[in-house]
Protein backbone atom coordinates (compact mmCIF):
# COMPACT_ATOMS: atom_id res chain seq x y z
CA UNK A 1 0.00 0.00 0.00
CA UNK A 2 1.17 3.73 -1.12
CA UNK A 3 2.00 6.19 1.92
CA UNK A 4 -0.66 8.65 0.34
CA UNK A 5 -3.13 5.61 0.25
CA UNK A 6 -2.17 4.45 4.08
CA UNK A 7 -2.79 8.31 5.00
CA UNK A 8 -6.25 8.23 3.37
CA UNK A 9 -6.75 5.08 5.14
CA UNK A 10 -5.54 6.19 8.68
CA UNK A 11 -7.39 9.90 8.22
CA UNK A 12 -10.40 9.10 10.89
CA UNK A 13 -7.66 7.52 13.51
CA UNK A 14 -5.34 10.58 12.98
CA UNK A 15 -7.87 13.13 13.21
CA UNK A 16 -8.70 11.27 17.11
CA UNK A 17 -5.30 11.32 18.03
CA UNK A 18 -5.14 15.12 17.24
CA UNK A 19 -8.34 15.00 19.82
CA UNK A 20 -6.52 13.54 21.62
CA UNK A 21 -2.91 14.86 22.08
CA UNK A 22 -5.02 18.51 22.06
CA UNK A 23 -6.47 17.46 25.12
CA UNK A 24 -3.58 16.31 26.80
CA UNK A 25 -2.15 19.53 27.85
CA UNK A 26 -3.71 22.93 28.37
CA UNK A 27 -1.32 24.80 26.39
CA UNK A 28 -2.08 22.78 23.38
CA UNK A 29 -4.57 24.77 21.83
CA UNK A 30 -4.35 23.51 18.35
CA UNK A 31 -2.71 20.35 16.87
CA UNK A 32 -2.86 19.87 13.16
CA UNK A 33 -0.85 17.11 10.65
CA UNK A 34 0.79 18.36 7.60
CA UNK A 35 1.78 15.78 5.17
CA UNK A 36 4.68 16.88 2.75
CA UNK A 37 3.79 17.01 -1.22
CA UNK A 38 7.39 17.04 -3.20
CA UNK A 39 5.69 17.16 -6.04
CA UNK A 40 4.54 20.81 -5.60
CA UNK A 41 6.94 21.22 -2.89
CA UNK A 42 3.97 22.17 0.29
CA UNK A 43 2.88 20.75 2.73
CA UNK A 44 -0.73 19.91 3.04
CA UNK A 45 -3.41 20.07 6.17
CA UNK A 46 -4.14 16.64 6.85
CA UNK A 47 -6.13 16.19 9.71
CA UNK A 48 -6.39 18.85 12.72
CA UNK A 49 -8.18 19.72 16.06
CA UNK A 50 -8.76 23.27 17.33
CA UNK A 51 -10.44 26.36 15.52
CA UNK A 52 -10.17 25.98 11.49
CA UNK A 53 -6.87 27.67 9.66
CA UNK A 54 -7.05 28.69 6.05
CA UNK A 55 -3.37 27.87 6.16
CA UNK A 56 -4.44 24.24 4.36
CA UNK A 57 -1.14 24.37 1.99
CA UNK A 58 2.29 25.72 3.14
CA UNK A 59 5.63 26.40 1.04
CA UNK A 60 8.68 24.84 1.61
CA UNK A 61 10.77 27.38 3.38
CA UNK A 62 7.40 29.48 4.54
CA UNK A 63 6.44 29.87 8.45
CA UNK A 64 7.75 27.13 11.13
CA UNK A 65 5.85 24.55 9.20
CA UNK A 66 7.67 25.34 5.97
CA UNK A 67 11.06 26.03 8.05
CA UNK A 68 10.69 21.99 9.16
CA UNK A 69 9.62 21.02 5.88
CA UNK A 70 13.52 22.06 4.76
CA UNK A 71 15.86 21.19 7.65
CA UNK A 72 13.92 18.16 9.21
CA UNK A 73 14.42 19.12 12.43
CA UNK A 74 11.56 19.74 15.42
CA UNK A 75 11.57 23.69 15.58
CA UNK A 76 9.84 25.37 18.84
CA UNK A 77 9.52 28.49 18.52
CA UNK A 78 8.72 30.45 21.89
CA UNK A 79 6.95 33.65 20.78
CA UNK A 80 6.42 33.91 17.67
CA UNK A 81 6.17 37.42 17.21
CA UNK A 82 9.87 37.39 17.56
CA UNK A 83 9.72 35.08 14.58
CA UNK A 84 10.37 36.79 11.47
CA UNK A 85 9.53 33.66 8.87
CA UNK A 86 6.38 33.20 11.02
CA UNK A 87 2.93 32.42 9.64
CA UNK A 88 -0.08 33.86 11.61
CA UNK A 89 -2.84 31.30 11.62
CA UNK A 90 -4.69 32.82 14.90
CA UNK A 91 -4.00 36.00 16.58
CA UNK A 92 -4.39 33.99 19.86
CA UNK A 93 -0.55 32.23 18.92
CA UNK A 94 1.84 33.02 20.79
CA UNK A 95 4.03 29.74 20.31
CA UNK A 96 4.42 27.00 18.14
CA UNK A 97 6.39 23.06 18.05
CA UNK A 98 6.46 21.68 14.78
CA UNK A 99 7.98 17.86 15.02
CA UNK A 100 9.10 16.11 11.74
CA UNK A 101 7.41 12.43 11.22
CA UNK A 102 9.84 10.00 9.07
CA UNK A 103 9.06 7.00 7.35
CA UNK A 104 11.72 4.78 6.58
CA UNK A 105 14.14 7.86 6.62
CA UNK A 106 12.10 10.18 4.48
CA UNK A 107 10.57 13.20 5.74
CA UNK A 108 6.69 12.66 5.33
CA UNK A 109 4.84 15.38 7.42
CA UNK A 110 4.87 16.69 10.54
CA UNK A 111 2.93 17.64 13.78
CA UNK A 112 2.38 21.19 14.27
CA UNK A 113 1.36 22.49 17.77
CA UNK A 114 0.26 26.17 18.29
CA UNK A 115 -0.11 27.76 21.89
CA UNK A 116 -2.04 30.75 23.26
CA UNK A 117 0.99 30.68 25.81
CA UNK A 118 4.43 32.28 25.79
CA UNK A 119 7.55 29.53 26.29
CA UNK A 120 5.20 27.29 27.20
CA UNK A 121 6.86 23.81 25.80
CA UNK A 122 8.81 21.60 27.64
CA UNK A 123 11.50 19.14 27.12
CA UNK A 124 9.16 16.48 28.24
CA UNK A 125 6.36 17.74 25.40
CA UNK A 126 8.99 17.27 22.46
CA UNK A 127 10.18 13.20 24.04
CA UNK A 128 5.94 12.79 23.76
CA UNK A 129 5.62 14.37 20.38
CA UNK A 130 8.59 12.57 18.87
CA UNK A 131 6.79 9.36 20.11
CA UNK A 132 3.71 10.49 18.78
CA UNK A 133 5.40 11.04 15.18
CA UNK A 134 6.99 7.54 15.09
CA UNK A 135 4.09 5.96 16.00
CA UNK A 136 2.04 8.00 13.52
CA UNK A 137 4.97 6.80 10.73
CA UNK A 138 4.58 2.86 12.06
CA UNK A 139 0.65 3.24 11.81
CA UNK A 140 1.16 3.77 7.23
Amino acid sequence: MSILKSIEKNQKKHKKLCDDIRKSKIYFDWVGIYWMNYSNQTLELGVFSGSPTEHVSIPFGKGVCGQVALIGETLEIGNVKEEKNYIACSLETKSEIVVPIYKNGKLIGQVDIDSHSKNPFKPEDHIFLENICRSIAASI
